[in-house]
């Protein structure tokens, strides 16, 4: 018997305790992103993973390109020099990218920690200089070599370096400089030791080569700082999105289950809160009306009638908590049967009538002829009735007209409006009327206050039929509300059954 609370309690427990998970990891990473997005001066150490992973895939990307460029360069070379020095210098050249590669592609399978940044980067701009070293011994090899082109051919291998080199590691300026500056350098060496015109307008060029493709890889480099910086800006964004939806999701949650409870409590209380009130209305009113004997003091019989106007006023407030109440928890059941419109609209108007002639008002009603009847609560629909008229009764000055039309709406349903020419509600105050317990200006101001119930409960039902409701109002012209029933609770009547020896019978249908 005990098995379902305790697995109750286990299943709270647990959606408490992944709850409690998804916030503290939307807050981590808020942190993380927020230590990204925060650096004292340069990029900040994520990023700088970052960049590491892009240098790294780059080159992995390039890992079959470099090849054909050195087995380019060297068929080339074999012009100038023999085939096997060549040979060997594209073999440790390829040994030297492949070891590049290796340490690429281990950087990117390894889960570095931000420690272990530095350590990469010092691996990274190593691989990048021993890697120019390589060209800088093709240079070397054809420095000694004095034959028609050899300079043209120095140069451009100099320039496709440069340009390949600085474009492989720009995401690593210091790898950039150590992959590229010794080669430059050389190449400015070797043409200033010949002291020629041309040869020293060649280092010239050399030099402002070099400092060109450097300066476009530390543009490429905040390029790549830049998009990774929105992207973090973004993902902050996201995360921060996330943990304030997981907030507002938990308030709305507890504030679901309060109101629940609190809807549940009060539509639990009908007996117990009406049977002391139905006591003090029964017996008030034995005492106001002097049932068994006269009072001889007419102060106490004066009181009696004031205890059951009160207690009257407090059983009618109770009832529309409760009504309110059990329409919120979902047990307000609807008893659904024929109604006629008109009927309900002519009863409701005979027990307001009273009322309203103590005011002094006209009430008048039009209604549309041969209307049909409706599938509806008849108990809710007057109470929906009751309510409109009790509000117009109430918020309308001595000598005011209200008017009752029934009728059809435009897509086939019925409806029912209350007109007065009363002062009317602002339109910015609509909402807070409709809502449960609020009150217009004027009807804190007026003498006769309600409890702000009776229109969400006229709101409530309709939905609860599937219909609208609307509420109109100008100031100082009065005020319309128009309770609206779908065309699929109008029926119609179905042609009569003849049956032998009897006389034909009519039937009614739900419209579709």
């Amino acid at each position: 018997m005990q098995a379902g609370p305790a697995t109750t309690a286990e299943d709270k427990s647990t959606m408490n305790h992944e709850r409690a998970e998804r916030r503290r990891a939307a807050a981590r990473t808020v942190r993380d992103l927020r230590e990204r997005l925060t650096s004292a001066g340069g990029t900040s150490p994520a990023f700088d993973q970052e960049l590491l992973r892009h240098y790294a895939g780059i080159r992995l990307s390039a890992v079959y390109a470099v090849p054909l460029l050195v087995v380019l360069v060297a068929l080339v070379a074999t012009v100038w020099l023999k085939p096997i020095p060549i040979a060997i210098w594209a073999v440790v050249t390829l040994l030297v990218h492949a070891t590049g590669a290796w340490l690429c592609r281990r950087f990117l399978r390894s889960t570095a920690e931000r420690g272990d940044v530095k350590r990469w980067t010092r691996i990274f701009v190593a691989s990048e200089f021993f890697y120019g070293l390589t060209w800088i011994g093709l240079l070397l090899a054809t420095s000694v070599v004095h034959a028609p082109g050899i300079e043209i051919f120095q140069f451009a291998t100099m320039l496709t370096i440069l340009a390949v080199g600085t474009m492989f590691a720009s995401s690593l300026p210091a790898g950039a400089v150590a992959g590229t500056a010794p080669i430059a350098l050389t190449m400015v060496a070797l043409f200033a030791l010949r002291q020629d015109v041309l040869y020293l307008a060649l280092s010239f060029l050399s030099i402002g080569s070099e400092i060109f493709f450097l300066t476009l890889s530390q543009r490429l480099q905040s390029a790549t700082v830049g998009m990774m910086r929105y992207r973090a800006e973004k993902d902050l964004l996201i995360a921060e999105l996330g943990t304030e939806k997981a907030i507002s999701d938990e308030a709305r949650r507890r504030a679901e289950e309060a109101n629940l409870a609190k809807s549940r409590f009060l539509a639990t209380m009908s007996h117990e809160l009406r049977t002391p009130l139905n006591a003090i209305l029964g017996f008030s009113e034995v005492m106001k009306n002097e049932v068994l004997g006269p009072m001889q003091n007419a102060t106490y019989r004066e009181y009696a009638g004031d205890v059951h106007a009160s207690g009257q006023h407090l059983l009618d407030l109770i009832n529309e908590i409760l009504d309110l109440s059990r329409i919120e928890a979902g047990r307000y059941e609807l008893n659904e049967e024929p109604v006629t419109l008109v009927h309900v609209v002519e009863d409701c108007e005979n027990l307001m009538r009273l009322r309203a002639g103590k005011k002094d008002l006209s009430i008048t009603r039009k209604v549309e002829p041969d209307l049909p009847r409706i599938w509806a609560d008849e108990r809710a629909v007057r109470q929906i009735v009751l309510n409109l008229l009790s509000n117009a009764i109430k918020f309308t000055q001595s000598g005011g007209e209200i008017e009752i039309r029934v009728g059809w709406t435009a897509g086939g349903g019925e409806y029912v409006s209350v007109r007065d020419n009363g002062p009317g509600i602002p339109e910015e105050e609509i909402p807070i009327v409709l809502s449960a317990f609020g009150q217009g200006a004027i009807a804190i101001k007026s003498a006769e206050q309600g409890t702000g119930l009776g229109l969400p409960i006229v709101q409530a039902m309709m939905e609860m039929h599937d219909g609208t409701f609307e509420l109109r109002s100008k100031l100082r012209e009065g005020t319309e509300a128009i309770a609206c029933f779908p065309r699929s609770r109008v029926m119609e009547p179905l042609a009569p059954i003849l049956e032998d020896d009897a006389k034909p019978r009519s039937r009614w249908r739900k419209t579709a």
